[in-house]
Parts: C-alpha cells; sequence; structure tokens
C-alpha cells in the first residue's frame, strides 16, 4: 500500500491533491494497524509528553539549521530549485503541505504503524530497523531529481547516471539512519507526535530558511 502511495504521490496525482491524499493514506493504514497491535504499540499515546519532546526538538534541529547558514559548505545547500519565489508559495509549503502532507504521512507509517507491527513480530529492535530500510527505500524516487534541483548535490554527486545512483543511495542511506534515530525517540517519548514535530521542523524550518537565503 505504501509503495503504491508513493508512485501516487510523486508520479501520478497532481500537486494539490498531495496533502489530502497522504492524509487519506495516513488514516487508511492506521486503521488496518490497530486490528493487530494496540493504540500504545503504535505510539498514538501520551501525547503531551510527546508535545512536550517535539518542542525540544524543534528547538534543537531550528538552532542547527540555522547555524548552518553560517558555514559555507552548508549555506549552498538552502540554494534549492524545489524553493518557490512566492510568499505564498512559502505558506503553503511550510505551513501545509510539509506538516500535513508529509510529515503526518510519514511519521504515521514509519514511526508508528510499520514498527508497531513488525514489533509484534519480531520485536522492537528488528521492527525499527526494518521500518527504518522501509524509509530508507521511500526516497528513492524523489532523490532521482536531487542533482537537477541542488547545487550542492550536482557538486558532490556529479551529474550523468553515475551521479543519480550515488545522489540515490546517499538519499536511501541517510534516511534509514535517520529513521532509526526517530525510532528511537519515539519509543523514548511513546508518542509518535514527537517525530511529526521533529520531522516539521527540519523540513519546514529548512525550507523557510531556503526560501529566505534565496530572497
Amino acid at each position: 500500500m505504501l509503495g503504491v502511495a508513493n508512485l501516487m504521490s510523486n508520479r501520478v496525482i497532481p500537486d494539490w491533491a498531495y496533502v489530502p491524499w497522504n492524509l487519506c493514506v495516513a488514516a487508511v493504514i492506521t486503521v488496518i494497524a490497530v486490528r493487530a497491535a494496540t493504540w500504545s504499540e503504535i505510539g498514538f499515546t501520551e501525547w503531551r509528553r510527546g508535545l512536550a519532546w517535539g518542542a525540544v526538538l524543534f528547538v534543537l534541529t531550528s538552532g542547527v539549521l540555522l547555524l548552518a547558514i553560517t558555514m559555507p559548505a552548508f549555506n549552498d545547500m538552502y540554494h534549492d530549485k524545489r524553493v518557490g519565489a512566492g510568499t505564498g508559495e512559502w505558506l503553503y509549503q511550510a505551513f501545509l503541505r510539509i506538516p500535513l502532507g508529509t510529515a503526518v504521512l510519514e511519521e504515521v507509517a514509519f514511526r508508528a504503524v510499520l514498527p508497531g507491527l513488525l514489533a509484534v513480530r519480531f520485536g522492537i529492535l528488528r521492527g525499527s530497523l526494518l521500518a527504518s530500510l522501509c524509509f530508507g527505500l521511500w526516497h528513492v524516487l524523489p532523490a532521482l531529481s536531487l542533482n537537477e534541483v541542488n547545487p550542492t548535490a550536482t557538486k558532490v554527486f556529479g551529474d550523468g547516471t553515475g551521479g543519480v545512483v550515488a545522489a540515490v543511495v546517499f538519499a536511501v542511506v541517510g534516511t534509514a539512519f535517520a529513521g532509526m534515530w526517530w525510532c528511537w525517540i519515539r519509543y523514548r517519548s511513546r508518542s509518535v507526535l514527537a517525530t511529526i514535530i521533529a520531522h516539521i521542523a527540519s523540513n519546514s524550518v529548512a525550507y523557510t530558511i531556503a526560501f529566505v537565503v534565496g530572497h
């Protein structure tokens, strides 16, 4: 189901349908999950604790992203062609598309539903490892165009087929490791809300900084 959802959101549906489509997918996989796991096992509890963890992570993540502006090697990464030029586009991306269309689905899928279901069969560690590997593979399609939209990626990986392959491998491995980190946070906080907020910080704040740097 997630494979089909990924293909649909990256290659088939129009941009305006991205948010409602991904929210529907998140709802459906949650309904499926609670037939085999409890709400606690998929991280849909401890909302207050999750909010507290998320708030701390939001501040820390934002601080790291702002610090990166002062470092030339990382500053270049903010010059990304995917960042729109208008204020309306920034508001849509940073406050609607990324939080509801990206963060909610990816956290529900890869930090709540998949780890929870896999943990029932294989234990928390192996469940988290498998879910994080799936999270890495989830980024194959978006990574195919990474060299075209980010000059830093082009500089590091080069262009052509070899550069695309290198960028995809880097994206898969990097997001898989990030997935393990966020799974750890989800289990420590006992709430998927913590990683949803952290994910919003890493994506929406980065997008906002890129928008400001580009203008």
